[in-house]
């Protein structure tokens, strides 16, 4: 069984519980579910840069603890300080040492947006997701099936979130109808062996229409990196254990984000 498919049978064991816990109706009862979301996609759509959505993230299956010291409050105030455009917060507790209190606590002083990074399959998750105040989740293409995008996405649109789908090769891109799902995520990651390769990114972007709002992620680190993704015009980067693993996330999340900025 590879890494991916013990995720999904764990999450199928989660979505279990969450149903047994919760019904429709009493997510509408926590107190962001009503609240507006901060615009997702107009975040990270700027014209003069590519933008930054800053992952935060203890740990992965990969690489292990990837920050010894780890306050999820204290990193969130580095980003919004260095100006990222969005924030990507790891949600899952058994594989990468997440929680959805991370979440529902950065939620409660926001002023970007907040995507939920986990491995969605039900409705429930996404549901909960609101309700725990993202403004924006990942959708997985590899784990999902076309009816379950079209679903889930659907039903983030219907509480006013947006949907980052994620595609990890050009095979899923017949999934996707892109008149629904603007927003996509190509990550240079193999989710089933956990190896890099930024060159995914320059194959699986030319399948996908110009107008959509294209975001890499996985395996970002240096200008090379950066410089590779500004001559495919990219919209943004999604960058999180480079950051985590910084002896000072600060200078290295500013001197990314400098580096980001097209030249005038």
């Amino acid at each position: 069984m590879s890494i991916l498919d013990a995720i999904v049978e764990q999450k199928k064991i989660e979505v279990k519980n969450l149903h047994n816990r919760y019904t429709f109706k009493s997510f509408s009862e926590f107190e962001f579910y009503s609240r507006a979301c901060i615009n997702f996609a107009d975040s990270i759509s700027l014209s003069d840069r590519i933008c930054l959505i800053a992952e935060i993230k203890k740990a992965s299956p990969s690489s292990g603890i990837l920050r010894e010291y780890f306050n999820y409050k204290d990193i969130a105030t580095v980003y919004y300080r260095a100006g990222v455009q969005a924030v990507s917060i790891l949600t899952d507790e058994y594989f990468f040492k997440g929680s959805l209190n991370y979440l529902s606590t950065l939620a409660s002083n926001k002023d970007r947006p907040l995507l939920r990074k986990d491995f969605i399959i039900d409705e429930f998750q996404v549901l909960e997701s609101k309700a725990f105040g993202a403004d924006a989740i990942l959708l997985i293409a590899e784990i999902l099936s076309e009816n379950q995008i079209r679903d889930l996405t659907e039903t983030a649109t219907e509480i006013g979130m947006h949907v980052l789908l994620e595609v990890h090769s050009v095979d899923q891109l017949n999934k996707i109808n892109f008149a629904h799902n603007r927003i996509i995520g190509i990550n240079n990651r193999n989710l089933n062996d956990f190896s890099l390769d930024l060159k995914t990114t320059a194959k699986v972007k030319n399948g996908i229409p110009d107008d959509c709002i294209v975001v890499s992620e996985s395996g970002i680190s240096s200008m090379d990196d950066i410089n590779f993704l500004k001559g495919l015009k990219f919209n943004a980067v999604l960058v999180g254990g480079y950051f985590m693993k910084s002896l000072n996330i600060e200078k290295t999340v500013t001197d990314f984000m400098i580096g980001l900025k097209y030249e005038s």
